[in-house]
């Protein structure tokens, strides 16, 4: 972390406070900082700036002198005093204000490197798409709900946690069956199906012993990998996950009916291409987020997979039961879950506390099932998945 004027920023966890407060920045502003900062003896020339935040792309000066305004207001500087960053005319900028570094420097987030894409082949002829990106010891994400390696790089739901995972590992990341860049049209569906592509994923990456990461539906991927595979997987982590699914977890006729219900107009709503039923949708998935980041959501979505797709997932998520394998896992575990999340209620996380042999629950104040950016919980997730993974 680097510690400067009233300002502290953690490159690995991307947050920048100021004062008493956290500090919204946009990721290219965010990258700006990092590289200014990590270059604090010099004068960073503007092509050097340029390549470092936005690789081969091409952005007008007129861009750069927009981020880099972006970057003065959110440490309280500005083009006139420049007591932070300073403008070299003709030749490029300067971060001038004293730093203090807590502890040791870090790897460069994810936004100011690249992605890989690669391709592999299952068994059935299947293509699958998986990227790398950051340095670092290896962390494989199983893919979870309709995601999309290139579009999720700049979307407000996944970027910053690509960020942040990046930031400290060798994040290896893809998109499943069905859905992203891999292969749309596909015969076999289902949890069986989703570990078989993880672990073809995790071979062709070259990867041996990693910690795993399940988010939503992944989680339970993760675990049934995690039991048929002790011998790889150092840790897991768990992030909104449930072990069952709604219509294996329902007991009672009411919750029967209930899911059955949700199912049915999950399917209807779909194959309609209902935009108001998106936008419920992204309503239980993000309540806590506004509505700039639930269009983000339902855009997102409509990019990643078809209709017909949509209903196929929406089946087998809940069908989906490994609460017999749990109990199997045994590497150490990392159970984390938004207290008031509607798509997957507490009770599941629980549930999994109690199957998963020495693990460990740690609960979010939020309704959010995916933990947006600048909420209060996001750093507290960061800190407790960083922890986990350090010791």
């Amino acid at each position: 972390m680097y510690r400067f004027q009233d300002c502290e920023l953690d490159p690995r966890g991307f947050v920048l406070r100021r004062g008493d407060g956290q500090v919204r920045v946009e990721r290219q502003v965010f990258a700006v900082l990092v590289h200014l900062i990590e270059n604090r003896d010099r004068v960073v020339p503007k092509l050097e700036l340029l390549d470092a935040v936005w690789g081969n792309r091409f952005i007008s000066d007129s861009a750069l002198t927009s981020r880099l305004k972006d970057a003065r207001r959110a440490v309280g500087d500005d083009g006139q005093r420049q007591e932070v960053i300073t403008t070299v005319h003709g030749v490029g900028y300067r971060f001038v204000a004293r730093v203090e570094v807590i502890g040791e420097p870090g790897p460069l987030p994810a936004a100011c490197l690249t992605q890989e894409i690669h391709y592999c082949d299952s068994p059935d002829g299947v293509r699958l798409a998986y990227a790398l990106c950051g340095d670092g010891p290896p962390l494989v994400k199983a893919a979870n709900w309709l995601t999309h390696l290139d579009h999720e790089w700049s979307s407000v739901i996944w970027r910053h946690w690509i960020q942040w995972l990046a930031g400290a590992h060798r994040l290896i990341r893809y998109d499943e069956r069905g859905c992203g860049l891999s292969d749309w049209d596909v015969t076999e569906f289902g949890l069986d199906a989703w570990v078989e592509d993880l672990e073809l994923v995790v071979d062709s990456a070259g990867v041996d012993r990693f910690p795993l990461l399940g988010v939503s539906q992944g989680g339970a991927v993760a675990i049934k990998y995690a039991a048929l595979h002790p011998d790889r997987v150092t840790q897991l982590v768990l992030i909104g996950a449930y072990c069952r699914g709604r219509l294996t977890r329902a007991r009672s006729e009411e919750e029967r009916q209930e899911a059955s219900l949700d199912l049915a107009l999950g399917r209807v709503s779909w194959r309609r291409d209902d935009a108001a039923f998106r936008q419920v949708f992204a309503s239980q998935f993000l309540p806590d987020a506004p509505r700039e980041t639930w269009n983000a959501f339902n855009e997102l979505q409509r990019a990643t997979t078809s209709v017909e797709n949509v209903v196929r997932f929406l089946d087998a998520f809940a069908h989906i039961d490994v609460a017999a394998v749990a109990p199997k896992v045994r590497c150490p575990t990392l159970i984390v879950h938004s207290r008031g999340d509607i798509r997957v209620p507490e009770s599941q996380a629980l549930e999994l506390a109690r199957l998963i042999p020495g693990s460990r629950l740690v609960y979010l104040d939020s309704a959010n099932h995916i933990v947006t950016e600048h909420e209060p919980a996001w750093p507290v997730l960061v800190t407790e998945v960083n922890r986990f993974l350090a010791s």
